[in-house]
């Protein structure tokens, strides 16, 4: 029976925030298991991936939205898409800028976005990465944030020594309306399995190359089934998708090496996602400027 106890809140909340200012990071610290891909490289979460953190008193659904940017191709548009029309149906938004880089113009674009929702939307201002410099660095963040616009709240945080986690989702629970659980216990995203194992294998794969664009790489699924005979083994074959032959050979390596190593990575993450041991079979192909072809992108899952 879905639970309506007396004041329970439940509803949806997002952060955004240029690339890389620790979106995902934050709400897998939240949810308290891998959910939303991380990396080091901007550019990587593709789907509003949903974490469901459950309280007693609340269940708050988070999406992880892509980085807002100014976009150069049709994909850096339907991406931009996708961060507006979240923005104008969650509860509460949260704007992510990290403590150790300066409050720059790309923080003010989104901010001059975000004020356009802000009167129906409420907007927490949150400083994060706050283990990377000191507090009188933290302070002076704050402020310059706060420069910005009007945030509902400010609060500091990190993810990695979960200093303030637990406020910041006490913030935002604040802010959902009351109502019943909207997803069954236990259940951490609602993305399908196939989009998650796919998200793994991409995160895995942009690890390896730091020199070469994030954007350059898509993961298809091709087929996901349990080993014919076997309750304890499932075979994965997926398609790495490049943009140009001489990208395959980056992802490949020195006779597959590289290759290898992403599929190792990928495989252990995706064992612990499906509680199973996973086979994993990977091919790289090339499918030529798929950024800019909307025949290809909707292939893709864009």
């Amino acid at each position: 029976m879905t639970s309506t106890i007396e004041g329970h809140r439940s509803g949806f909340a997002c952060f955004v925030g240029r690339p890389n200012a620790g979106k995902s990071t934050l709400t897998n610290a939240l949810v308290g298991s891998k959910v939303a891909i991380t990396s080091s490289k901007p550019q990587t979460t593709r789907h509003a991936i949903r974490g469901i953190v459950h309280r007693d008193d609340a269940q708050l659904i988070i999406i992880d939205t892509p980085g807002l940017h100014r976009p150069r191709t049709l994909l850096g548009q339907r991406l931009n898409d996708i961060v507006r029309d979240t923005w104008s149906e969650v509860d509460v938004v949260g704007l992510c800028v990290p403590a150790d880089q300066k409050v720059g113009p790309g923080d003010r674009f989104i901010a001059a976005e975000l004020a356009k929702v802000a009167k129906r939307t409420p907007v927490i201002g949150i400083v994060t990465k706050t283990d990377l410099v000191s507090p009188d660095q933290v302070g002076e963040q704050l402020l310059a944030l706060q420069e910005v616009m009007e945030f509902a709240e400010l609060v500091p945080v990190s993810a990695v020594d979960g200093f303030q986690v637990s406020t910041l989702a006490d913030l935002l629970v604040a802010r959902l309306p009351q109502g019943p659980q909207l997803y069954p216990g236990g259940e951490l995203t609602d993305e399908p399995e196939a989009t998650l194992v796919a998200e793994l294998i991409r995160e895995a794969a942009l690890e390896g190359v730091r020199d070469e664009l994030p954007h350059s790489i898509a993961v298809t699924i091709e087929e996901m089934v349990p080993r014919e005979g076997r309750d304890d083994m499932i075979d994965v074959h997926a398609l790495l998708y490049v943009e140009r032959a001489s990208q395959k050979g980056i992802v490949l390596g020195h006779r597959g090496e590289r290759l290898k190593h992403v599929g190792s990575t990928a495989r252990k993450h995706i064992e612990a996602l499906l509680g199973s041991r996973v086979y994993l079979d990977l091919h790289v192909k090339v499918a030529k400027d798929w950024q800019r072809d909307p025949k290809q992108l909707r292939r893709l899952g864009f």
